[in-house]
């Protein structure tokens, strides 16, 4: 299988370097809108060439996103149009109801996938086996370091409380978990997020709440920020290896 991937910063190098030790991977393509990154990346990889976005494509049998919600908008359909399947990072550019139903549309058509790993969080399994039957309420709570957000605040400071749409228009690339959650559960406007910025936090927090028909649910991840990207969750890059494992294992976990 041949891998493209747009966004060579933390995750994608993360995930760059993880395939690049596995057998079904045999080439991958990079691309960064900064030439030195994908540059520096694909020096570090034995499997690695670099590649504008066009030949990434054509090329790639799978297109692996870690740019930013811009990239998605440029790309996505690009990609499923070619019939290639696509995992998305930046999964807070769904927030737009219209953009997602063609991407949907078009990767019918064309008989592709979509994937959107859980990224930082845990419990996306739960919340979507329960949508099934019914949900009455989702509430996710991030807590993070002030630096982590691009604040400077000396207390626990609530920065946004309100519902998921917003919450991922207000911080583009901080909150992709609450995209995530919406598209599992409720919905982005029913989905509940508050952000917090606390200069005690040594690590980035999410905890997810949620009760209806199937019961209730509380599940909460304290994560190390990756060490090349303080503002991302080291588990976000794990997540996004996962994702891209299970494509390739025969044997499929989770709901």
């Amino acid at each position: 299988m041949k891998l493209g991937i747009i966004g060579c910063g933390a995750i994608g190098s993360d995930v760059a370097k993880a395939a690049d030790t596995f057998d079904e991977i045999s080439e991958m393509y990079l691309f960064d809108k900064e030439p030195k990154n994908e540059k520096q990346l694909c020096s570090e990889l034995k499997k690695g060439h670099c590649a504008g976005v066009e030949e990434l494509i054509e090329n790639s049998d799978i297109v692996f996103e870690a740019a930013s919600q811009e990239a998605v908008r440029q790309y996505a359909q690009k990609v499923l149009t070619k019939g290639k399947d696509l995992i998305l990072m930046s999964i807070g550019s769904l927030f737009d109801d219209t953009f997602r139903e063609d991407l949907t549309e078009i990767a019918k058509e064309h008989k592709c996938k979509i994937y959107l790993p859980s990224g930082a969080v845990c419990g996306i399994d739960g919340i979507l086996s329960a949508s099934l039957d019914r949900i009455d309420k989702v509430t996710l709570v991030t807590t993070k370091p002030p630096s982590s957000l691009g604040k400077k605040i000396e207390k626990r400071t609530v920065l946004f409380h309100g519902s998921a749409r917003d919450a991922v228009k207000k911080f583009p690339k901080n909150i992709n978990v609450a995209a995530n959650l919406s598209i599992a559960g409720i919905g982005f406007d029913k989905t509940i997020v508050e952000i917090v910025a606390d200069p005690v936090a040594t690590r980035n927090s999410h905890k997810i709440l949620a009760h209806g028909g199937f019961g209730r649910l509380r599940a909460e991840v304290e994560n190390m920020p990756n060490p090349n990207n303080p503002g991302s969750s080291y588990l976000a890059s794990l997540s996004a290896i996962a994702t891209l494992k299970k494509i390739l294992n025969p044997i499929q976990i989770g709901a």
